[in-house]
């Protein structure tokens, strides 16, 4: 069971939490530096350490090199949230190891030679290092990494130097949007460190009410300060939207609720749905879930459909590249929706 459908913690707020760290390889040119053959030699060296491994967490995994996939197959693994959009843009040299749960993936020849995530739904960021950390080890037994005693490890963005460390959760923050208190959150976390991003992180846009929370700074804390600290960032963000509910609920019901059962009656109505409309009535029904406004669909479901109609899912889905994406997400999300409404 992956992030999508399995419930977690703090799950009407938090959807997701993720450990990123980065790694490379000693005495070998970053990515962006090396030449084909230093690629291979790195994807080589990967795949082994794990596939190759007595660990019984290694036998779950399954290799994968990107130029061996259709875009479609590519762009999936994206909006699952496995890669980044970043190791697309060198599948020639790429390549994923992806556990059968998909909790865990390392990404080969990505800006650094390795980047490996765990994944965990709701509030576990300590669950998600915890794995995580076997699977560093795993790799560490046959890979020596870059690793200065001074600065910690090095990676091919100084920004990554030291822990390499990127945690960070997957936010649901509509009452802040609707209060206009979203941007003062957002400086306010800056302050200690930590940013906020879209959906599929650095450069995408908020759609949605959801937004990523992380740690911006690598060098000095340790991981579990790192954890810690976004601990408590989150858990201050949660009251806050919290509190913005509650006022949006109290000062005016009857509009609070019509949004969110309006919402509901245009995506089992609706015969075209555009991405970003999808997004916005997507989350007004999750709010309803989560205030209790809406009682048969709950927190799983609307993972599912968030990314089964996003653009390379709808496609997988129909089996073929299709530029009339909305037709055919609108009446996916009226099909998944009859079955429990």
């Amino acid at each position: 069971m992956s992030w999508i459908n399995e419930d977690g913690p703090c799950g009407g707020m938090v959807i997701s939490s993720r450990i990123r760290i980065a790694r490379n390889i000693a005495q070998l040119p970053f990515t962006s530096m090396a030449s084909k053959d230093v690629c291979q030699r790195v994807a080589d060296m990967v795949k082994s350490s794990i596939l190759d491994s007595n660990s019984i967490i290694s036998r779950d995994f399954d290799y994968i090199a990107l130029k061996n996939l259709t875009d479609i197959e590519k762009y999936v693994l994206v909006e699952k949230h496995l890669v980044s959009p970043d190791l697309l843009e060198r599948s020639d040299v790429a390549a994923v190891l992806i556990n059968k749960n998909e909790q865990i993936s390392v990404m080969i020849n990505e800006e650094d030679h390795i980047r490996m995530q765990s994944i965990f739904p709701g509030c576990q960021l300590e669950k998600a290092w915890e794995l995580l950390s076997k699977v560093d080890d795993i790799i560490e037994e046959s890979v020596e990494y870059s690793y200065d005693e001074q600065l910690g490890y090095l990676t091919s963005c100084p920004t990554n130097v030291g822990t390499g460390m990127r945690a960070s959760m997957m936010m649901h923050l509509p009452g802040l949007v609707a209060t206009n208190y979203i941007n003062t959150v957002i400086q306010t976390i800056s302050k200690v460190g930590l940013t906020a991003r879209g959906l599929y992180g650095e450069g995408s846009e908020a759609t949605g009410d959801i937004y990523q929370i992380s740690n911006q700074i690598t060098l000095g804390p340790s991981e579990e300060e790192i954890i810690s600290n976004l601990n408590i960032a989150v858990r201050q963000i949660m009251e806050n939207e919290k509190r913005a509910r509650e006022a949006l609920l109290q000062s005016n019901r009857i509009q609070f609720e019509d949004r969110i059962w309006r919402a509901l009656g245009i995506l089992t109505h609706a015969r075209k749905l555009g991405l970003k409309e999808f997004m916005s009535l997507l989350s007004q029904l999750r709010l309803g879930v989560d205030m209790g406004i809406i009682k048969n669909i709950d927190s799983i479901k609307i993972n599912e459909l968030m990314v089964k109609c996003q653009p390379a899912h709808l496609q997988a889905y129909i089996g073929r590249q299709d530029e009339d994406l909305d037709s055919i997400r609108a009446e996916r999300v009226r099909n998944e929706l009859s079955k429990i409404v």
